[in-house]
């Protein structure tokens, strides 16, 4: 099995484990559990994750110098891309909720972590 496809179940899992405590845990608070663009945000972030760990892969040898500039372009997007999506839909009341703060930056930091993780490994080659 390649580092790539690990990558990807184990993000996947990881998510996927995160994301069913992150729902039971609002149900037992008595909120929606699927509000705040929960799922979207989970997804976006795995896509994310997956695309800029697979990018780094590829680029590992050519650009092995850069590659922790590489993954801070990627976090960079990754940031735009929430400003873009989800801040305006957040804010759209007037505030930003710990509820809707916390669906974008639990997935957000899970991602955050592997991809942090693999490219150690990569800089540690």
């Amino acid at each position: 099995m390649t580092s790539v496809t690990k990558f990807i179940i184990t993000l996947f899992a990881s998510l996927a484990i995160v994301f069913a405590l992150h729902v039971t845990v609002l149900h037992f608070k008595e909120q929606p559990p699927f509000q705040d663009k929960i799922i979207e945000a989970y997804v976006v972030n795995f896509l994310m994750a997956t695309g800029i760990y697979i990018g780094l892969f590829l680029f590992r040898k050519k650009y092995a110098e850069q590659l922790g500039f590489l993954y801070l372009g990627g976090s960079f997007i990754k940031f735009i891309l929430f400003f873009i999506f989800f801040y305006p839909f957040y804010k759209a009341d007037g505030q930003l909720t710990t509820s809707e703060f916390m669906a974008f930056f639990i997935p957000y930091a899970i991602s955050l972590i592997f991809e942090t993780l693999g490219v150690i490994k990569f800089l540690k080659k």
